[in-house]
């Protein structure tokens, strides 16, 4: 593993901030010119009943939207085929810079947070547009990408993993001064290893690349591995739970290796954030003049889809509309048998609160979300009672930072 990011540095990211600029004018172009040929086909302000089924059906119901024609049409067309042009002739002079001038500067908390909110967002149009702001998965240690062989014969023979959530980086782990892994790991004997990964690609996807790079690691790890332990936090335990599920389908090694995996304000069946930007969706494209703004809508990256039911599978999503309507299809995934595995959720109420707290959970994920609870026993996780804690009076972020769950996860590991 090389010790920067390919994808870093100054240029590339110039490169990347561009490509993404003219993608976004292309689709605002697009967004205005299907605004435009609705209001010329269309008087009344809303449209048949046959009409409004027709635009909720399923894959593109906006996309659909056929283009303007004749003078308007070559206008818009000639905007398109414009940016296109700008955006790859400036892409163009700025690519044989890449390669002179690379990363010149350790990694920058401030770059990779932005470039993780980004990649959250947006991360599979920034895969399939080539754009080299998109994350390839990594391992790192201190902001760098871990070199094994560079820790020689006096690593320990523990590693603690931490994978980070939507829209954040490995160096987000350190809130308020505080970073569990580099608490905990002094403590166990174990080195503090961190994922940092596109969460904007499915779940699945990055759970396969999870596992790819943790059997890497053990086969590279200088001194051999006798123990594995997984901290998740929020989309990075969906992200443990898939990759443990593919690797033990094929046999992985470093399967046995791990003993212990908790999930701090993991979806586990999802997040009703998500849901709710599926509704919006959905009466978006009720109303012909709104239709095209429900693009905008659906411009939200495929790991944010995943989490409106806690995809963990390519059968989850494969040959589906992630934006069409429909309930649960996940395929139950089951805590595996063997394994120690620990829930923490937070609660932004006080303790025997309202239904309504529980509910609402810690801002993003409910209560019964974040410990497994499923009325379908199928889908229900089984966490022991004593193997699940929940903090309350704190939110999704402090999940990272508080004392109290630092002090949790330490009494646990040891």
């Amino acid at each position: 593993m090389s010790r920067h990011s390919p994808t870093a540095g100054p240029v590339a990211d110039a490169r990347g901030g561009l490509r993404l600029l003219v993608d976004g004018t292309r689709h605002v172009t697009g967004l205005v010119e299907a605004l435009h040929g609705q209001i010329q086909r269309l008087a009344p302000p809303l449209r048949r009943r046959d009409w409004l089924d027709a635009d909720l059906r399923g894959p593109a119901a906006q996309d659909d939207l056929p283009p303007t024609r004749g003078i308007t049409g070559l206008v818009y067309r000639s905007i398109q085929g414009t940016t296109r042009l700008v955006g790859d002739g400036l892409d163009g002079l700025l690519a044989p810079f890449d390669q002179d001038l690379g990363p010149t500067s350790p990694a920058s908390p401030r770059r990779d947070a932005l470039v993780g909110a980004l990649n959250g967002v947006l991360g599979d149009h920034l895969l399939r547009s080539g754009n080299p702001l998109a994350l390839p998965f990594r391992l790192r240690q201190g902001g760098q990408v871990l070199d094994p062989a560079t820790l020689g014969p006096q690593a320990p023979a523990r590693v603690l993993l931490l994978v980070h959530g939507l829209c954040m980086s490995d160096l987000g782990w350190c809130r308020n001064g505080h970073d569990h892994g580099q608490a905990l790991a002094p403590a166990l004997g174990a080195a503090p290893v961190y994922a940092f990964y596109n969460s904007g690609l499915h779940i699945s996807h990055n759970g396969l690349a999870l596992s790819r790079a943790l059997q890497t690691l053990v086969d590279r790890w200088p001194v051999p591995l006798q123990r594995l332990d997984i901290v998740g936090h929020s989309m990075g335990g969906l992200v443990a739970r898939s990759a443990l599920h593919y690797a033990t389908q094929s046999q992985q090694p470093w399967v046995p290796r791990l003993d212990d995996l908790f999930f701090l304000g993991t979806p586990h069946h999802g997040a009703p954030l998500e849901r709710a930007g599926h509704w919006v969706d959905l009466v978006l494209g009720a109303t012909p003049y709104a239709a095209p703004f429900a693009r905008l809508g659906k411009v939200r990256s495929a790991g944010i889809t995943d989490l409106r039911h806690g995809h963990l599978l390519d059968e989850d999503w494969v040959g589906r509309d992630r934006f069409a309507r429909g309930g649960d299809h996940r395929q139950p995934v089951p805590l595996p048998e063997g394994l120690r595995c620990y829930a923490l959720a937070a609660s932004l109420g006080a303790q025997g609160g309202a239904l309504k707290e529980r509910l609402l959970g810690d801002g993003l994920v409910p209560l019964d979300s974040a410990l497994g609870v499923h009325k379908d026993p199928a889908r229900a996780l089984d966490f022991p009672p004593e193997r699940q804690w929940v903090g309350y009076g704190m939110n999704h972020l402090d999940l990272l930072g508080r004392p109290e769950v630092y002090a949790q996860l330490k009494e646990w590991l040891a």
